[in-house]
């Protein structure tokens, strides 16, 4: 039993490093390139203030909306304020909302379409393809050659479009991502800690990809396409939950290229809420796993790529499989605490050691490299981190459940992330179901915990009580805000994130003229 433990225990420890030691080699690459990220930086060349209309390609940049009351004028009052001529400059309105957003954003249109604006609204009633659908639909009918994209809680800058166009002066790129940034970073420890996350992808994973000439991604917001490579890549197709993705690689394969702008940033709201997080976390999680599905195979034997691209390919497009792994971890470190002794020191340097490195080193410094990277203390990234590793801990049942219905399912319902927006807090919250698992869960690393200090295991005593602080952390998370949400329900203070569209009663494309 000890010798079939043992083996369970380290294999599945052994594939979780391997995926920290990816973390190290993205860190790596990016000290490798510092001189030639700094180059790129330095290069980059911004439209004139006042180029004229003759000087620029014409741009339509696209905002898909579903339900978003609390956050749709903000969007259109940023967006109309981007520094382009406005001859060259054509904005979408993608709407396939069902409650009273409608009304804020046809209001809004015909406000702005009274300044001089190229602003149309188009409405959908039956959410075909979700966002993607969306997207395609407003596609269709874009004036643009290059498509720019936000997302409902996004605030783009005056100068984004300026900052971003000059890039397509080279016909090979296909696109250009800009940074995301955090409107809402210290409202609180869970969106401190989704703002560092947020940060490893976009600070170190997209800067070592982008500087290595590997593949990487749209992020699904914040960028900026040539039409052409969408046309290229076959169009947004709607066969998984991350279209972003999906595009990204097959524009790649295409032959496109892609540039990363960190030094443009973006701001965006975070979810303040521990359920629409989760709902998040999920979509994005389900919808990798379906572009591993469809395109990994396509990825590794395309021979125009180098082995390197491949490599990361893989490891960019397989990471949530990580999630039932830790699951499976955190159970097995019972039975490990108690039939393996911490009096034998070989005992302790196996177990104990690599558990305390494997879970922290690449961890620490790949979130170290994230703050450094926009001029913030590493320290910070050191103090957030047990909370990092707890909300990965806490977040592991529900997106292990993502993974397999990923591995079973194309598709599925595109469940967008609430958004508090102008303070209604409770206009839409997501729903959640009530955490069993997670409890469980809690209760066995507690467990976990005791074992560990009772068998003198003191390398895994703080790892047994970051599991049981993260599975209790995101269950009584949960069981507050769906109680909340219950109480609003009643009082009629918010609508679902899941609705069920009425039935048709205007066209699928109502374009205010």
């Amino acid at each position: 039993m000890q010798i079939a433990l043992c083996v369970a225990y380290f294999s599945v420890l052994l594939f979780l490093a391997t995926y920290g030691l990816h973390r190290s080699h993205l860190v790596y690459t990016c000290i490798r390139n510092a001189k030639k990220l700094a180059a790129r930086r330095a290069a980059h060349k911004q439209l004139p203030v006042g180029v004229s209309a003759g000087e620029v390609p014409h741009v339509t940049i696209q905002l898909p909306l579903f339900n978003e009351a609390t956050v749709a004028e903000r969007l259109l009052a940023h967006a109309s304020k981007i520094d382009y001529p406005r001859e060259k400059l054509e904005i979408q309105v993608l709407d396939d909302s069902t409650d009273e957003t409608r009304f804020l954003l046809r209001n809004a249109v015909d406000r702005l379409r009274e300044t001089g604006l190229d602003i149309v609204y188009i409405h959908r009633v039956d959410r075909t393809g979700y966002k993607a659908g969306a997207l395609d639909h407003g596609l269709k009918m874009a004036k643009g050659e290059l498509i720019a994209v936000f997302d409902a809680d996004f605030l783009p800058t005056e100068t984004f479009l300026r900052d971003l166009v000059p890039h397509f002066s080279d016909p090979k790129i296909g696109m250009v991502q800009a940074r995301w940034g955090h409107l809402n970073r210290n409202a609180s420890l869970l969106t401190r800690t989704q703002a560092l996350m947020l940060d490893g992808h976009h600070l170190v994973e997209n800067r070592a990809r982008s500087s290595a000439g590997w593949l990487f991604n749209f992020s699904g917001t914040g960028g900026m396409w040539r039409r052409q490579a969408i046309a290229d890549a076959g169009g947004w197709e709607h066969d998984t939950l991350t279209e972003d993705l999906d595009l990204s690689y097959r524009a790649q394969l295409a032959g496109w290229k892609f540039i990363y702008r960190e030094d443009v940033v973006t701001p965006a709201e975070l979810p303040e809420d521990v359920s629409a997080l989760r709902a998040q976390q999920y979509r994005w999680a389900k919808g990798t796993v379906q572009t591993s599905r469809k395109l990994l195979k396509r990825v590794l034997t395309t021979k125009g790529l180098s082995v390197g691209q491949r490599v990361e390919a893989y490891f960019h497009l397989t990471p949530h499989f990580a999630y039932p792994l830790m699951v499976v971890l955190s159970v097995l470190l019972l039975p490990a605490l108690i039939l393996m002794p911490a009096t034998d020191p070989k005992m302790m340097v196996l177990i104990d050691l690599p558990l305390c490195i494997g879970t922290t080193g690449s961890l620490a410094a790949f979130y170290m490299m994230a703050e450094s990277a926009q001029g913030r203390s590493r320290w910070g990234a050191v103090k957030q981190l047990p909370a990092l590793l707890a909300l990965g801990a806490g977040l592991a049942p529900h997106l292990s459940k993502a993974v397999f219905e990923g591995l079973s399912h194309m598709a599925g319902e595109f469940v967008r992330t609430p958004k508090a927006g102008s303070g209604k807090a409770h206009r839409y919250m997501a729903r959640a179901d009530i955490p069993f698992t997670e409890i469980a869960l809690c209760a066995i690393s507690a467990a976990s915990t005791i074992a560990a200090v009772q068998t003198g295991h003191w390398f895994a005593t703080p790892f047994a009580m970051l599991f049981t602080f993260g599975y209790g952390y995101v269950a009584a998370l949960v069981i507050s805000e769906q109680a909340t949400r219950r109480k609003a329900a009643l009082e009629g203070q918010i609508v679902s994130t899941s609705i069920t569209p009425p039935a048709p009663t205007e066209s699928v494309s109502d374009l205010a003229a």
